[in-house]
């Protein structure tokens, strides 16, 4: 394979990464791209010297960091100042006007992206280092994570307009976004492993730009948008519309925007983009307004803490008052109770709104919240109303005042609304939950992920399906996915493509296909019975418990009886579970319920037992914290060798250590200073291996 080929390879596929991703137009099927990705996979596996480090291979790296490094920025990414009003836009534009001397100035509008700020920087062309905004002069060097993002360029390709003024070494400034359907679709899948959920978009990319892990970076699929393009730490082009053009020639996804002549087309652009902003794809807050030329720009300069040629307008809260007139309490997916207050019927920014969530009991006393109390409710940028305040009715609209609603405090329930189940509050938590694994508000849920890939695997039981057999009541409970019957099958009416695409054939070609998914689906039921004992701990949905952990209990305990039977102590002692896992995983098995599911899926044949993997006790509840570069170990290998000893490795020095195990390379300087402060011993890999009673080896 000639390198000139292989990289004709990469070229083609940067091209189709970037008309996907930052173009959202597609010229190939998903497929297509797979294939063109495996190929380039394989090439480079058999030619390994022809890797490159801007290869779309590349994107992912390999072992998790210990931990971000500091960098500095190449000048400093300051904040704006705030408009809220259009009177407060106007005294900025007058005094733009008054520094600068001239009326007849250019604005550029932009929407404000509510996501993480970011500066990506280039050498040679080549994507060398992001650096997040930090305290505006220092940040976190979150390359490996930025690399991951497919909407950046791993290398710029000379853009074809001559007119562009791009050049080899710059820094693209910008926001890392959440889109919001992969956002809530994330959330979702955290809810099902009993995971905290992110509040917003926003929250969930800084959340995740800051994971130690790329490849869980990788499958978030975040965006960066791109509103400056700077050299050594300044503007570049003459124009900020010049550096969008650059920035987009150059394959980025650029910040939407609009050139304004006038004050009234800065107006324009702020109704426009206000109106339009629930139905996009990503969260704004509101207008970026610059000015236009850069020269005036540096002669403008900046406050203490902003520029003075640009200001944020920042869209207003929508608000409302009304009347709770009732408090409920719904039931999630991991068994959560969140109160939900019912108000009168309030307008607000358009919508009516009737139900408030109030997220949690602390929530309620924060706000020294009753029932029958009159409350301000606002929809922010979230666009979820939120009651802001408890008020006082007032004149104008106390006739919408309900005096036959009679003022009482709320208490949260001590059992379950839909199941009767006692709830649990766990110490430290603010959420009550429902623990029983059967409740009918979980359920739906429970299914999908029991049946999902990464658990059971049971193809073809998706969302439609669920539905038509939890509403029929076939399904009650995991266990019953077992006892469906062909005829069970037979009556659902399935929604895909490829039905609704093939309507001749009359009910006969409808049975036909009808059984053919029923026998495929319950064969692959069947086949499910073979997954490992980790995949039903995984797919009981206990909280806490994702695909990790049930692989660590698993190895532990080695069957489901040895599981249910643990005490908390004894859970304690599985690696990397703490008090918290270890009591919801106690709290779990404690409620008959699920004690009788348990029961229902030994007799379905599920398998419930593992190879219990023995460990040593050399090193038995000894905690030991790696760091540095090993020499005589990789760290993987390292890490075994200490839990196969019956210790534990954990990412961070605290007070629960026992050691730091310090390589012979550069070892992390806060790590060993902090070892040093809490008295927690430092140690080479020979003392190591001396606990290990082992020889010294190299392990891969």
């Amino acid at each position: 394979m000639s390198t000139s080929a292989i990289e004709a390879l990469r070229e083609k596929i940067r091209r189709h990464e970037y008309r996907y991703y930052v173009l959202d137009a597609p010229e190939i099927s998903d497929a297509e791209f797979d294939a063109l990705m495996n190929e380039l996979k394989r090439i480079e596996a058999e030619h390994p010297g022809l890797i490159t480090p801007d290869s779309p291979t590349q994107r992912v790296g390999g072992k998790p960091r210990e931990g971000f490094v500091k960098a500095r920025h190449s000048s400093p990414m300051l904040s704006l100042d705030n408009a809220y009003s259009e009177d407060e836009l106007r005294d900025w534009e007058r005094r733009v006007h008054e520094l600068s001397g001239r009326t007849d100035l250019d604005y550029m509008c932009e929407l404000k992206m509510d996501g993480m700020s970011i500066a990506v920087s280039y050498v040679g062309n080549k994507l060398t280092k992001g650096v997040t905004r930090g305290d505006g002069s220092t940040g976190e060097d979150v390359t490996d994570n930025l690399r991951t993002i497919r909407s950046v360029p791993l290398i710029i390709k000379r853009p074809a307009p001559a007119r562009v003024k791009l050049p080899n070494d710059f820094e693209a400034r910008g926001e890392v976004i959440f889109p919001i359907h992969t956002f809530e679709r994330l959330n979702q899948d955290r809810e099902r492993e009993g995971l905290p959920t992110f509040a917003n978009p926003r929250n969930a990319a800084a959340g995740t730009m800051r994971t130690l892990d790329s490849v869980v970076v990788s499958k978030r699929r975040l965006d960066f948008i791109a509103y400056s393009l700077l050299v050594d730490g300044e503007t570049h082009l003459e124009t900020q519309k010049a550096a969008l053009d650059a920035l987009r020639a150059a394959r980025f996804m650029v910040v939407e925007h609009s050139l304004a002549k006038s004050f009234e087309d800065i107006l324009r652009f702020i109704k426009r983009w206000g109106g339009k902003r629930r139905s996009l794809k990503y969260q704004i807050d509101g207008v970026v307004i610059k000015v236009n030329n850069v020269s005036l720009q540096q002669k403008l300069g900046y406050t203490g803490k902003f520029p003075r040629w640009a200001i944020a307008y920042k869209f207003e809260a929508k608000f409302g008052k009304s009347q709770v007139v009732h408090i409920g309490v719904q039931v999630g997916r991991t068994g959560k109770l969140t109160p939900v207050a019912e108000i009168r019927p309030v307008s607000i920014g358009g919508t009516t709104v009737r139900n408030v969530t109030l997220h949690n009991a602390d929530e309620i006393a924060r706000l020294k919240l009753q029932i029958g109390d009159w409350v301000r409710v606002e929809r922010g940028g979230d666009v979820i109303p939120k009651i802001v305040e408890v008020i006082k009715p007032e004149p104008t609209t106390g006739s919408l005042f309900d005096e036959s609603v009679v003022r009482r405090p709320f208490e949260m329930p001590e059992v379950c609304p839909e199941c009767h189940t006692t709830v649990v509050r766990t110490e430290g938590e603010v959420d009550y939950r429902c623990v029983n694994a059967n409740c009918p508000a979980k359920l739906r849920e429970t299914i999908l992920h029991f049946a999902s890939r990464g658990v059971m695997n049971i193809e073809g039981m998706g969302d439609a399906l669920v539905n038509q057999l939890t509403e029929r009541g076939l399904v009650k409970d995991i266990a019953d996915i077992y006892k469906l019957t062909k005829e069970d099958l037979l009556t659902f009416e399935r929604k895909n493509k490829k039905s609704s695409q093939r309507e001749v054939g009359g009910k006969k070609q409808k049975k036909k296909e009808s059984g053919k998914f029923a026998l495929k689906l319950l064969q692959k039921i069947e086949e499910s019975k073979t997954m490992p004992f980790e995949r039903v701990i995984f797919g009981l949905g206990i909280r806490f418990v994702g695909e990790r952990t049930a692989q660590l209990l698993a190895e532990h305990f080695g069957s489901v009886d040895a599981l249910i039977n643990a005490p908390e102590e004894e859970l304690q002692q599985v690696n990397e579970v703490g008090p918290i896992v270890a009591q919801s995983v106690a709290e779990f098995f404690k409620e008959p319920k699920n004690r009788e599911l348990v029961e229902h899926l030994r007799e379905a044949g599920l398998t419930l037992k593992g190879d219990r993997k023995e460990r040593g006790t050399k090193l038995a509840g000894k905690t030991f914290v790696l760091t540095g570069t090993l020499t005589r170990y990789t760290r993987a290998a390292a890490k075994k060798l200490i839990e196969d000893a019956g210790g534990r490795v954990s990412g961070s020095v605290s007070k629960a250590s026992d050691y730091v195990v310090a390589g012979e390379g550069t070892a992390t300087r806060s790590k060993m200073e902090k070892a040093k402060a809490l008295g927690v011993p430092i140690i080479g890999e020979k003392e190591l291996e001396g606990m290990l009673g082992s020889e010294p080896r190299l392990l891969g």
